[in-house]
């Protein structure tokens, strides 16, 4: 099977990640009713929560389009990207580093953990600051 059309990864990576994006906010909907708001204003629960079952089922598909590759393009598109890229990209972080590890670069896996925290939360700051300069 061939990869699809551009025009078809196109949709299928906005169909997921539409989907994902409203499960992660109802993932943290529910959490805040079931924890309540002290709680999770306290500590993520919510995004640890969509991060872990994220990876969890970037691992499910990973392995499955590994062992059943045929068609796999349409579904990691759908699914990989998509939903999961939608319900959180730290599934897709989770996925590299264990195949960097998997490869035998744990340096370089470990290089990109750091740099990822590093670097996001250094661009979260230079934009809170950004935005605190403009207005």
């Amino acid at each position: 099977m061939t990869m699809p059309q551009q025009f078809t990864a196109t949709g299928l990576v906005a169909l997921g990640g539409g989907a994902g994006a409203v499960l992660r906010y109802q993932l943290g909907r529910l959490m805040t009713h079931w924890l309540g708001p002290n709680t999770i204003t306290a500590f993520p629960w919510a995004t640890l929560t969509a991060n872990v079952l994220g990876s969890f089922a970037m691992g499910v598909l990973a392995g499955f389009l590994a062992r059943h590759g045929q068609g796999g393009d349409h579904w990691r598109l759908l699914i990989g990207v998509g939903l999961l890229g939608g319900f959180t990209t730290f599934s897709s972080f989770s996925l590299e580093m264990m195949l960097l590890i998997e490869r035998g670069q744990s340096p370089l896996a470990v290089t990109y953990a750091a740099v990822s925290l590093l670097a996001g939360v250094t661009g979260l700051y230079l934009g809170l600051i950004a935005m605190r300069i403009a207005g």
